[in-house]
């Protein structure tokens, strides 16, 4: 490919990023999800883990409810993406513009990925505050939130598939909820301990929070951060054969 083509291109994907930051930005729904990943954590560390009682210098508590955050704040940053494009008929207009499908969809995961990041940002209090009650690890604090970015790339990527298949953003976010569910949860219910092992290995392969429990521990396997990427590649390629297939439909 020519180099200034190559460019011009990746230009062109982040400037459709900057675009979707700032609808990000001035969305009141945004503040909510931001507002509500902060809430639950924290109330899910406190109340229902018991932080102060437990007395240890450990925030694996508040990480672990990080994946149940991410059911409903994923689909929520990205069930307008593709389905909102659709409704508007304004992702024809998009499929014009001088990008390739896997500009657009680089382009609006970026946006979604750095919305995360953001987030995580202002979760920098809760760590640094406790901190000054006990000698907290560092290195293990920065692994989980490594193994916490991954997992929501993996998520906002599946997201964004879900939000191309969908005609709106309802059935978009209720879809990807739906999914997240399971590839979050199924490797934890108890009814699968009575399946044979190989069975049990299978479900939890395709459970996400279950290649997330290395990093809660403060372990960085390149095992399941391979697996993260690896999905986040799948479905970032499945959501571009859909855009392909609606642009020559």
């Amino acid at each position: 490919m020519n180099i200034a083509l190559y460019k011009e291109r990746w230009k062109a994907a982040l400037a459709l990023t900057r675009k979707e930051l700032y609808s990000l930005s001035i969305s009141p729904a945004f503040f909510g999800v931001v507002l509500f990943f902060l809430i639950f954590t924290s109330v899910w560390l406190f109340q229902f883990q018991n932080f102060f009682q437990r007395g240890e210098a450990s925030l694996r508590a508040y990480f672990a409810a990080f994946p149940l955050a991410f059911i409903l704040v994923l689909p929520a940053l990205t069930m307008r993406s593709w389905a909102e494009e659709r409704k508007t008929g304004s992702v024809e207009l998009l499929l014009t513009l001088p990008l390739s499908e896997w500009g657009l969809v680089i382009g609006k995961f970026l946006a979604a990925f750095i919305a995360v990041v953001a987030m995580f940002v202002l979760t920098l209090p809760m760590p640094v505050s406790l901190s000054l009650l006990g000698r907290f690890d560092s290195g293990v604090i920065a692994a989980e939130y490594a193994g916490a970015l991954l997992l929501a790339a993996s998520g906002l990527s599946l997201g964004l598939l879900l939000s191309a298949l969908s005609k709106n953003q309802v059935a978009a976010f209720l879809g990807s909820a739906a999914a997240l569910v399971v590839v979050m949860l199924i490797g934890q219910i108890p009814w699968t301990m009575g399946l044979p092992p190989v069975i049990n290995t299978a479900i939890r392969l395709i459970a996400l929070a279950s290649h997330f429990e290395s990093f809660s521990k403060g372990l960085l396997d390149t095992r399941d951060a391979a697996y993260f990427i690896v999905t986040t590649a799948l479905f970032l390629f499945l959501n571009v054969k859909v855009l392909v297939f609606r642009k020559w439909s």
